[in-house]
C-alpha cells in the first residue's frame, strides 16, 4: 500500500469569536464585585483609560434617549473600513462628551457601618486552643502531640484525620498522640478533638451529666440505633423503662453536635446586588448598582499625545484605545442587558413584586428572550451569579425562573411557591404526628395544587427537609 501526500483546497463555514466578542460574553457573567475587580485590572494595565471625576448621569433608562454608547466601528462588519483607519483624533474630540457606561446610581448608603466596623475577625478555634495550650500544665511532649492533633482538627471540631496515620506522620507514638488527644479534650469548648459523634457527646456526658449511665451506655453501645430513632429496641437492649430512654434523649439534645461551629474561622458571605427594583408609589423603579465601578473614559493627555505622535507612539496608541473603547462599550452591552432583563422579569413577575413568593408565576428563559428579542443564551449568561434587590429580600435572577404545576382550576403555579409552601407546611406540623409525602399531597391538593409524591419527596430534599419519621418526636 502506497502512502501520497497532497494539497487540497476546501470551502467551509465556522463561528470565529473575535477577542472583542469573547470579551462581551466574559463581561455579561461577571457580577458586580468581579466586574469592578476587572475595571480596576484594565486600568492598570491600559494607560489609555483613566476614571471620570464628578461627571454624574442618570439612572438607565429606555425612555432617555440621551443615554447612547460610544460608537466605534465594527472591525468585523464585511465592507467597514479596518479599525486601523479610525480617526481617533476625531473621535476623542467627540468622545468627551458621551458618557462611558449606561449610566450610574447615586444611592445613599449612610446606614451601612463605617469602615473601621468591618475590620475586626473572630478567633478561630485554632487560635483558641493553642491560647489554652500555652497556658496548660503539660510537659513539652505532650504540648507537641497537642499541638499536632490541633493543627488537625476539622471546622466543627473533630479529629479530621485517622489516628494512627497521624501518629506516623509526625513522628510519635500512639501512646504519646492519645496524650496529647486527651489534654485537648478537656479544653473549651467541651467535645473539641473528638474522633466521632458518640465520642463528642460522651466528653460533655462526663462533665455535665456524670451520674447518667443510661446516656453513657447509649453513646457506647446503641448509637445506630438513636440515628434510627429506635428508642424501644434502646429500652429493651438496656433493660430500661422507655421512659428513662426519653430522658436521656432530652439530654442528649442539650449537648453540642458541633463543638467549633462558634469559632469557624469561614468569614459570612455578604451579597451585593447588582441592581436595584425600588416601588415608587405605584411604579418600580429599576437602578443598576454602579458604586464601586469607576466610569472609564480615555484620557486627556493621550489625546493631545496622538495629534504629534510618531508613528511607532501613534500605533502603540491606537492598540490601546481599540482596547479600551471595546470595553467601554462592552460595559454599556452589559448594564443595559441586565437592565433589559430586569424589567422584563418585573413585568411578568408584577404578582411577586406586590405580594411576595405566594404569587410567584411558573417563568422560563425563553419568555424573558421572547420578550426582549435576545437569545436565550444570553439571559442566561445575564442571570448567572447576579443579584436584583426587591421589597421582599434580596434575590439571585435565577429565582425567578422555575417550571409550572398545574393546579386543578387549569391555572399553573411556580415550583419555588410549591417549595415554600410545603416548608410552611411542615413548619407548622405536630411534631408527634409529622405529615408524610402522601399526608402533604393530600394538603396541597386542598389548595388546588396537583402534585406527585416522588416529586414532593424531591422538593423535600431539596429543601433540606428529613423523613416524617426523622421528623417524629417522641417525648
Amino acid at each position: 500500500m502506497a502512502f501520497e501526500q497532497r494539497l487540497q483546497l476546501k470551502m467551509s463555514q465556522s463561528l470565529v469569536m473575535t477577542p472583542q466578542l469573547q470579551q462581551a460574553i466574559k463581561l455579561l457573567q461577571l457580577n458586580h464585585l468581579e466586574l469592578a475587580d476587572l475595571v480596576g485590572q484594565e486600568m492598570v494595565e491600559n494607560p489609555v483609560l483613566e476614571e471620570e471625576v464628578d461627571q454624574r448621569v442618570d439612572p438607565i433608562n429606555e425612555r432617555n434617549a440621551s443615554l447612547d454608547a460610544p460608537k466605534t466601528e465594527d472591525p468585523n462588519a464585511e465592507g467597514k473600513k479596518d479599525q486601523s483607519d479610525i480617526d481617533w483624533e476625531k473621535y476623542l474630540d467627540n468622545y468627551s462628551n458621551s458618557p462611558s457606561t449606561a449610566g450610574e446610581v447615586r444611592r445613599d448608603f449612610s446606614d451601612m457601618p463605617t469602615y473601621d466596623q468591618t475590620l475586626t475577625r473572630g478567633t478561630t478555634l485554632s487560635e483558641h486552643l493553642m491560647w489554652q495550650l500555652h497556658l496548660a500544665d503539660a510537659g513539652s511532649d505532650v504540648r507537641a502531640a497537642a499541638a499536632a492533633v490541633i493543627g488537625n482538627l476539622s471546622d466543627d471540631g473533630f479529629l479530621a484525620v485517622d489516628f494512627e496515620e497521624l501518629a506516623e506522620s509526625e513522628g510519635m507514638t500512639s501512646d504519646e498522640l492519645e496524650e496529647g488527644l486527651l489534654l485537648i479534650q478537656t479544653f473549651d469548648p467541651l467535645g473539641v478533638g473528638a474522633r466521632n459523634l458518640a465520642e463528642c457527646l460522651l466528653i460533655q456526658v462526663h462533665v455535665h451529666h456524670p451520674g447518667d449511665r443510661v446516656l453513657k451506655r447509649i453513646l457506647r453501645e446503641y448509637a445506630h440505633e438513636v440515628e434510627k430513632r429506635n428508642f424501644k429496641a434502646i429500652a429493651r437492649g438496656l433493660r430500661v423503662p422507655l421512659h428513662r430512654v426519653h430522658d436521656a434523649m432530652r439530654t442528649m439534645a442539650s449537648l453540642e453536635p458541633r463543638p467549633g461551629r462558634n469559632f469557624t474561622s469561614e468569614e459570612p458571605r455578604y451579597i451585593t446586588p447588582d441592581i436595584y427594583v425600588i416601588k415608587s408609589g405605584d411604579e418600580y423603579v429599576i437602578q443598576l448598582n454602579e458604586e464601586g465601578v469607576p466610569k472609564l473614559r480615555v484620557s486627556e493627555y493621550y489625546r493631545k499625545v496622538l495629534t504629534g505622535a510618531t508613528k511607532g507612539d501613534k500605533d502603540y496608541i491606537q492598540e490601546k484605545l481599540r482596547s479600551a473603547t471595546w470595553l467601554i462599550r462592552s460595559i454599556y452591552q452589559r448594564q443595559r442587558t441586565i437592565y433589559k432583563v430586569t424589567e422584563s422579569i418585573v413585568k411578568q413577575q408584577k404578582g411577586f413584586f406586590e405580594e411576595g413568593i405566594a404569587k410567584l408565576k411558573p417563568m422560563i428563559l425563553r419568555d424573558v428572550a421572547e420578550d426582549i428579542e435576545m437569545h436565550e443564551s444570553t439571559v442566561s449568561r445575564v442571570t448567572t451569579n447576579k443579584y436584583v434587590h426587591t421589597p421582599h429580600g434580596i434575590f439571585s435572577l435565577k429565582f425567578f425562573f422555575n417550571s409550572g404545576i398545574q393546579r386543578k382550576d387549569g391555572d399553573d403555579v411556580a415550583s419555588e411557591m410549591v417549595k415554600q409552601r410545603i416548608k410552611k407546611l411542615v413548619s407548622d406540623e405536630d411534631p408527634r404526628k409529622p405529615l408524610s409525602d402522601s399526608s402533604l399531597v393530600k394538603k396541597l391538593a386542598d389548595e388546588n395544587i396537583t402534585i406527585a409524591r416522588r416529586t414532593v419527596a424531591k422538593y423535600r430534599d431539596m429543601l433540606n427537609i428529613p423523613s416524617s419519621s426523622q421528623r417524629k418526636r417522641q417525648f
